[in-house]
């Protein structure tokens, strides 16, 4: 039998698919949760930094530190830490939502360095108060900048999402794991599809998310 008589036997199992089904959903609420309250988290790092300089050298520092701790040690360490069991999702998000903020401090403060000086002082002189000026003038014309960082942490945490299936969490790890313990390749293709997929669709959501959040930089464009 070739691969593709075993991938299309595979596939053609409704049992098959729903677990397929099942894997993906867990992939994508694995994935795409820790990278909303990632977003926000580093948002408001990124404020604190941007107007106090030594709570940016030490958000610069933990962040760099935070992100180079190994993935599977941290999914094993968590439960510890929030008293949580070793095979729950919540372990998984609380990981990702880690990496996610720590990944993207960085790009947070640039994206907030690169907004023009004149702006904001024009914004405060017509009467814009601190907080309303970063939510109405300084965090809109950031997002150019920061939404390159956000596809970024976005394949990061699709990619990480498979690593918790070594200890037991859904997602489309589960694929893998399960096509290498029977040594059954037909899996193992559907999870790497799937997940590259998953990836280009979600970064063709945040490419047309960032261009409708940023209409004026096609005003002029050919």
């Amino acid at each position: 039998m070739s691969f593709f008589d075993e991938l299309g036997r595979y596939l053609g199992s409704a049992n098959n698919r729903v677990q397929i089904l099942g894997d993906l959903g867990d992939h994508v609420y694995l994935a795409l949760l820790p990278l909303v309250i990632g977003i926000v988290l580093a948002i408001a790092a990124g404020w604190l930094g941007s107007r106090w300089a030594p709570a940016r050298q030490v958000l610069m520092v933990l962040a760099n530190l935070l992100y180079t701790i190994p993935s599977l040690a941290l999914f094993v360490v968590i439960p510890g830490l929030i008293g949580t069991k070793i095979l729950d999702s919540v372990n998984v998000v609380v990981a990702l939502t880690i990496y996610t903020t720590a990944l993207l401090v960085r790009p947070v403060l640039d994206a907030l360095d690169a907004v023009p000086p004149p702006v904001i002082a024009a914004a405060t002189a017509v009467g814009y108060k601190p907080l309303r000026r970063f939510f109405a003038v300084e965090l809109p014309l950031s997002v150019p900048v920061l939404a390159a960082g956000v596809r970024v942490a976005s394949v990061s945490n699709i990619s990480l999402v498979s690593v918790g299936a070594l200890i037991g969490t859904g997602g489309l790890g589960v694929l893998f794991t399960d096509g290498f313990q029977r040594e059954y390749f037909s899996p193992i293709v559907v999870g790497i599809v799937l997940t590259l997929l998953l990836a280009l669709v979600v970064d063709l959501v945040l490419v047309g998310s960032r261009n409708l959040l940023t209409p004026w930089t096609r005003v002029g464009a050919p």
